[in-house]
This record gives structure tokens, C-alpha cells and sequence, in this order.
């Protein structure tokens, strides 16, 4: 038992003056008996002895009144077990990312947990809020209110350390309590170890009635032919028990098929037919999982041609303007002598080939127009220097060249899952007619081979970044060398490696990913890009490359949908924005991550258990009781005891 005022025990001292006034009262007094009062000896005998009785009872109520008002005034207590964290700040790690759009007993998980803030935070408890895409430091519940009722999904998925790393760094000289809301979809232990040994962590994890979710994960080009698209749509089921789904696909707002999904494996693939123009729009399903991945948008630009050139001698060259023809490409070949470097940056593609040297400047111009979203095809001369090839592709990634060595090797293998080839085969073949090579480099890449030798080592591979890709050949091609020209392979290889994504194929970008993103469009200094649809704008980061310009969206925008990028009001190009699918799987939910903190049912139990813990209980009020009783048992004894 502890004293908040400790110094009125001193008032103690007083229990004294009753014990003196009591002694003094039983002072001893000569007695003279006289002749008329003889006869009340006996009875003043017995009344002297009752008498005496009544005073010491007087004494100790008096005594115990007097102690039990000194100690209530002295306000006694027993100290909490956690007394010592009263001054702990608290933060609150809400996860609005969009698996908390399940469904729990009381609804969507994320609206109900904040309706429990809403109605069980106390009203002066400081705290501090973060959630996926928020920060609300030392603020309270009032002050936050309209914020917690308009707070909406986050396209960001939760990543608890990250989130932890945020109150880190709020420096403090108290210690904190941090409460964690989340469903836990997806984390991992490993997550949890940001967290201080001096920090008090309880985590409250709701849970989902039903798991079962099926997602759209992506739409891809499946097959190019001379009027369509065939299209394909991943589907994802994350669960058991599917029934039959509906699936639609809409462009431009109106309904262009539909059809039923029945699901016999956990994935599924659906193609669509649809004409070879622009695509704007998106492909949805119904199901009762979550609602955020039941759509994904996308856009698709009719394609225009492609402008190559290739570096290189002219009866060399010769076979490539077979395969670039004039339908679908704008082609030209120039030797290194005559070759117009201002004609570089308007390429889509560049193919080197063969060249014995590449000139300093043209390494330099090449790196540019590479990372400016250019694809770079690379085919060596047998006269090649080594070490001037190896400086050169050393700009791109990791790849090495060894001397070249005159065994004649042939291609046997192909890389079936490479983007290069992802919509060329109907099925994976093994019987082939397999061309070969007479001299040949040795490639040492960390990259996956498109196209494999005998021996396993690589005879195309690439070098791919955010925005293009280079493309090497470990031999010369030309006949006297290989017979790869006559292989059915060199027509798409060689198509494709032409081939930007970002204008042949999908558009559909991942918010929060990062990914770079490349229009033709010519502005002056003046003039920015702006991103737009009905109901959203904003204006990405973006660098100008000469008749190009290259955009960063960071977390933009704030809800998927299909955008237009304009140049103030024309349109330069259709694009998509679509959610990360990482909280689509609602299986993987990991209750064990509060297994080593303290886990509650609901955020009110958080509150209630710190109070309880960390509340003295106080028993003044006891004393007070005990000193009004002693009160009445003194008026008591002065009545009715004799």
C-alpha cells in the first residue's frame, strides 16, 4: 500500500490528545461519604465500573475515527502492475489495404474497426494514426473523426514493417504502445521484428467469415492475327467450393462479350476475339469474395508502324527487310559510314549488325536511346574485338563474352516462357528444325537464354529493363556462318525484338509499382502531361526525351480505372491504372504473427486492459467509510451505553 499524500500520516501524533483527555478523566479522587448519602455507597460502586467501561470504548471508536480520517486524507492506494507506463505514447497501425474489404460478422473488416475506434476510444486519449496511405500524429479522436469516416481503401499493400519504421523514427523520451488493426493477409514473422523490446505491441485481428475469392490477375495478347486480338484473362480462385462465374468485357463503356467461367483448377485462362483497333475499357466478374479485383482495366493502342533500322553491310542486312516489310514497319538499313545519328532517337529498334567496331560515339547514343525505352539488337561479327563488346553490353546489365571459338554447335532449345515468344506458340514443341552456327561466342549472362545451344549455353539472350530490352546473339547469322536465316524461328524472334510492349501490347499499369512509362510526344519547354479521367487528374513526374517523354505515377492515382494522358486537351495516348492483386488471397492469413505480443478480441478490450493495468486502485474511500462508522458507534455507545 502506497500514500499520495504521505505527510498527513504526521496528523498521527494527534491520536495523543483523546488518550490524555481519557487519562485525565480517570484521575483518582479523595472520597467523603456523608451520613444522608450512606445508603448509594453500594450503587455508586456499580455505576463507577459501567462508567468506566463506556469511557475506554469512547477512547478506541474515538481513536479508530481519528486514524481512518487521517489515513483517507492521506489518499492510500495499491500501485498498478504497469504503473510505470502511464506515460507511454500510443499509435495506432490501421490496415486499410483491400483484403480489409472482407467480410466479418459485422460487416466490411475496415469499417467496422473504425467504427470501433469511433465509439470505444476515449475521448482524451492522445494518439497517433497510420495507416497505409495517412499519418495523423498526436491528434484524438474528436479531431479525427471525419477523417476515420471518410478513410478509404489503399491501392499501397500493407507492409507492417514499413509502417513500423514510421513511428521509429518519431523520436520520444517515453516509451510506446502500438496497436496494430489488421487482418493480417500476407505478413510474414519476419515483418515483426522492427519492433523495440521496450515498446508494448497488442495486435487485434478480425476475421472474415468467408475466404473463397476469385481475382482477375491480368489480361495479355494471346495470339495477333491480321484483323484481331485474341486476348487472354488470368483468373485466380483463392478457396474452394466455385460455382459458375459470370465474365465480361466492356470497351469503352459498352458491352462488347460475355460469357460463364466454370473452374476446374485454381487458375483459369478465358480468350476473348476482339477487332485490331484501339481497346479501351476493362473486364469484370461477380463473386461474393472482395469487390477491388473483380475488375481489371486496360487499354490497347491500335498499332501503328514501327520504325527499325538496322547498322550494318547491306547484302548482310538483306534478310531483315523480308521480316520488317512495309505494312507493319518503316525499315532502313544504312552501313556505320553513312548512318545519320539524328535518325537514332526516333527508332523504335535498332539492330547492330555485325559490325567488327563500334565507334565511341555511337556506344554513347546507343546507351541513351536504350534507356529511353529503344530496343537494341545485337549480332556479332566473328572479327569482333572481345574486349570493345564486353564494354559495350557491360552498359545494359551482366553479360560477358568469351572468345569466340570455331565449333560448330546447334540451337535445340527454346525458352517457351520468355516474353519474346509468350504469344507465338499454341503448345511447346521439341521436333524442330534446328539451326546451327560454325562460330560462335561464349555468353556468360545471370539472365534466362531465349534461344539455347546443345551445350546449354546461350545463343540469343536479353538484357530487359523498365522500359526495353537488348538483345544478344552469341554467333553471326549471315549464311556463311549459320543457317538461322532459314529456321522458322527468325521471323517472330526477330518481329518481336522490334516489338515495344508499351505500344504493341497491353497497357495496365500497377499503382504503387514504379514502373516507368514512355509516350511520342514532342513538347516544348513549357508544356506538361496531365493523366485525366471524369472523375481523377493528376500530374505525373515526368522527363523529356527529345520526341519522347518518360513518366514516373509514384502511388497515382488514388482509384483504378482507365485514364487518357493529355497535352492539354488533345489525347497522346489511352492508359489503365489496376490494383496489386497481393491482398487477393485471403488464405493467406497468419494469426501467428501476435503469437509473442499480446493479442485482444477488439480494439475496446485494448483500451479497457490498458486502463485496468495501469489504473492504481485507490481505497481512501474505505477509510472514509470505516471513520463514518466508528463516528456512529461513538454516538451509539454516548446513547444507549450507561
Amino acid at each position: 500500500m502506497q500514500f499520495k499524500n504521505p505527510e498527513v500520516l504526521y496528523f498521527l501524533f494527534l491520536l495523543v490528545i483523546p488518550i490524555l483527555v481519557h487519562l485525565f478523566q480517570l484521575r483518582r479522587f479523595k472520597k467523603e461519604y456523608f451520613t444522608n448519602v450512606q445508603f448509594l455507597k453500594e450503587l455508586s460502586i456499580q455505576t463507577r465500573k459501567s462508567s468506566t467501561i463506556k469511557k475506554w470504548l469512547l477512547l478506541l471508536t474515538r481513536l479508530m475515527l481519528l486514524t481512518f480520517l487521517i489515513f483517507a486524507f492521506a489518499q492510500p492506494f495499491f500501485a498498478a502492475k504497469e504503473s510505470k507506463k502511464n506515460t507511454n505514447e500510443m499509435y495506432i497501425i490501421l490496415d486499410n489495404s483491400y483484403s480489409m474489404q472482407a467480410k466479418g460478422k459485422k460487416g466490411e473488416l475496415l469499417k467496422r474497426a473504425v467504427q470501433d475506434l469511433l465509439e470505444h476510444s476515449p475521448e482524451t486519449q492522445s494518439f497517433s494514426l497510420i495507416t497505409n496511405s495517412d499519418n495523423y500524429w498526436n491528434t484524438d479522436i474528436k479531431s479525427l473523426q471525419k477523417d476515420l469516416q471518410n478513410l478509404k481503401y489503399s491501392a499501397t499493400p500493407f507492409r507492417l514493417d514499413n509502417l513500423i519504421a514510421k513511428v521509429n523514427a518519431r523520436k520520444s523520451a517515453f516509451n510506446k504502445d502500438i496497436v496494430i488493426i489488421t487482418d493480417a493477409v500476407g505478413i510474414d514473422e519476419n515483418q515483426t521484428k522492427s519492433f523495440r523490446k521496450e515498446d508494448n505491441v497488442y495486435f487485434v485481428i478480425p476475421e472474415a467469415e468467408q475466404r473463397n475469392n476469385i481475382s482477375i490477375d491480368s489480361v495479355f495478347i494471346q495470339q495477333t492475327l491480321d484483323s484481331f486480338y485474341e486476348i487472354g484473362v488470368k483468373l485466380t480462385a483463392n478457396g474452394d467450393d466455385f460455382k459458375d462465374v459470370p465474365i465480361a468485357l466492356y470497351n469503352k463503356g459498352k458491352l462488347a462479350a460475355k460469357t460463364i467461367i466454370t473452374f476446374d483448377n485454381k487458375e483459369k485462362n478465358i480468350n476473348f476475339t476482339i477487332p485490331k483497333e484501339d481497346f479501351h475499357g476493362y473486364v469484370s466478374i461477380t463473386d461474393k469474395g472482395l469487390a477491388y479485383d473483380n475488375m481489371y482495366f486496360f487499354s490497347i493502342s491500335k498499332p501503328g508502324k514501327t520504325n527499325v533500322i538496322s547498322i550494318g553491310d547491306t547484302d548482310k542486312s538483306n534478310f531483315l527487310s523480308r521480316i520488317y516489310t512495309a505494312d507493319e514497319f518503316n525499315y532502313s538499313n544504312f552501313p556505320i559510314a553513312n548512318l545519320d545519328y539524328n535518325l537514332i532517337d526516333k527508332q523504335d529498334a535498332i539492330v547492330l549488325n555485325e559490325l567488327t567496331d563500334i565507334p565511341q560515339a555511337l556506344q554513347t547514343t546507343l546507351k541513351s536511346f536504350v534507356n529511353k525505352g529503344g530496343n537494341l539488337v545485337i549480332i556479332p561479327d566473328s572479327e569482333s574485338k572481345v574486349s570493345t563488346l564486353n564494354s559495350f553490353v557491360s552498359n545494359f546489365g551482366s553479360l560477358k563474352l568469351n572468345p569466340a571459338s570455331p565449333n560448330e554447335k546447334k540451337v535445340t532449345k527454346i525458352n517457351f516462357n520468355h516474353p519474346l515468344f509468350s504469344t507465338v506458340f499454341e503448345k511447346k514443341i521439341d521436333n524442330f528444325q534446328y539451326p546451327s552456327t560454325k562460330v560462335s561466342f561464349n555468353l556468360s549472362s545471370t539472365t534466362p537464354a531465349v534461344l539455347t545451344y546443345e551445350d546449354q549455353s546461350p545463343f540469343l539472350t536479353s538484357l530487359p529493363n523498365d522500359l526495353s530490352s537488348v538483345y544478344v546473339f552469341a554467333a553471326p547469322i549471315n549464311k556463311a556462318n549459320s543457317n538461322f536465316q532459314n529456321s522458322p524461328l527468325i521471323v517472330p524472334t526477330f518481329y518481336n525484338m522490334a516489338q515495344s510492349a508499351q505500344k504493341s501490347g497491353v497497357n495496365a499499369v500497377v499503382i504503387g509499382e514504379g514502373q516507368p512509362f514512355v509516350v511520342d510526344a514532342l513538347l516544348s519547354k513549357d508544356e506538361i502531361l496531365t493523366v485525366k479521367n471524369p472523375a481523377e487528374n493528376f500530374i505525373p513526374v515526368q522527363q523529356l526525351l527529345n520526341t519522347k517523354v518518360k513518366m514516373s505515377f509514384n502511388d497515382n492515382p488514388a482509384e483504378a480505372g482507365n485514364f487518357g494522358i493529355f497535352n492539354g486537351t488533345k489525347l497522346v495516348q489511352d492508359i489503365s491504372f489496376n490494383y496489386n492483386r497481393t491482398e487477393s488471397n485471403l488464405a493467406l492469413v497468419n494469426t501467428d504473427i501476435a503469437s509473442d505480443f499480446k493479442e485482444m478480441e477488439d480494439i475496446e478490450t485494448v483500451f479497457n486492459t490498458i486502463q485496468t493495468d495501469r489504473t492504481d486502485t485507490q481505497i481512501w474511500k474505505w477509510f472514509v467509510i470505516l471513520a463514518l462508522l466508528f463516528l456512529a458507534l461513538e454516538l451509539l455507545i454516548q446513547k444507549f451505553v450507561k
